[in-house]
């Protein structure tokens, strides 16, 4: 290194020059700025990720909840990491599908209040439709019975049916389902309960009354009989117990009236 104004060779420690005294700058190299390492890459909110999932259960009333609460902690994390954590739309997503779940709540319990009762109505005049049919079987298959045992008057319930293979017999007719003649094992048969009670004789002249009850009120809001003259009569609606006796269920309104 050489002195500006004299020339004179001058050191790499020297700040003024040993001839003419002028300043020199000096020699020393400044020091090497610092190495930046590698970028850290910014991490996805587990809570957006978290808020995001929970929101896609759309109509899950307590995770839609969870959805909300966790969008909200998450946009505020991200906001405050400047720029560390990332997920900010699936944050945004959460919170959107979280607050439709919380809103259409409401729209779900109305409709549930106006379709539910509809149903349950549906379900049980069904029932009942099934029960007359039941029974209107039943009558076919005891005068059937009666034409082919005569000596043995009318069956009881049982009787009509057979499992399968059914080898008609006094005992197992197979004039019916064996599933109807044992009410499925009973269980009852499409939320009724059957049964058959033969009575009469040869001399004074066989008959029968056969019922349907409901297994319960939630299946069925009335009870059916009919008897060997083949008219189905009903209970007053609401009135969910069997005829007990011959004359009882001749008593009844028929079903068509």
């Amino acid at each position: 290194m050489f002195c500006p104004r004299c020339g004179n060779n001058v050191s790499a420690e020297d700040k003024f020059c040993r001839t003419c005294g002028n300043a020199v700058a000096s020699a020393a190299a400044p020091p090497s700025p610092p190495v930046a390492g590698p970028p850290v890459p910014a991490q996805t909110s587990g809570k957006a990720i978290a808020s995001l999932a929970f929101g896609l259960f759309l109509f899950a009333f307590p995770l839609s909840i969870v959805a909300v609460i966790l969008g909200h902690l998450s946009l505020s994390e991200i906001r405050k990491s400047a720029g560390r954590l990332k997920g900010e739309g699936m944050a945004i997503a959460g919170l959107v599908l979280g607050y439709l779940g919380v809103a259409g709540i409401p729209v779900i319990l109305i409709i549930a209040a106006i379709a539910i009762p509809n149903l349950l109505r549906a379900r049980t005049a069904a029932n009942e439709a099934s029960a007359a049919a039941s029974e209107r079987s039943i009558v076919v298959a005891e005068i059937g019975y009666l034409s082919a045992y005569p000596a043995n008057g009318y069956a009881a319930l049982a009787q009509l049916g057979g499992a399968t293979p059914c080898t008609p017999a006094p005992a197992t007719a197979c004039l019916i389902d064996n599933n109807l003649a044992t009410n499925v094992g009973g269980n009852g048969k499409s939320g009724y309960i059957f049964d058959v009670t033969p009575g009469g004789s040869a001399l004074d002249g066989w008959n029968f009354y056969t019922t349907a009850v409901p297994v319960s009120n939630a299946t069925g809001s009335r009870s059916f009989c009919a008897t060997e003259d083949g008219v189905i009569r009903r209970e007053p609606p609401g009135t969910i117990t069997a005829a007990t006796s011959y004359a009882d269920c001749m008593s009844l309104t028929p079903l068509n009236n």
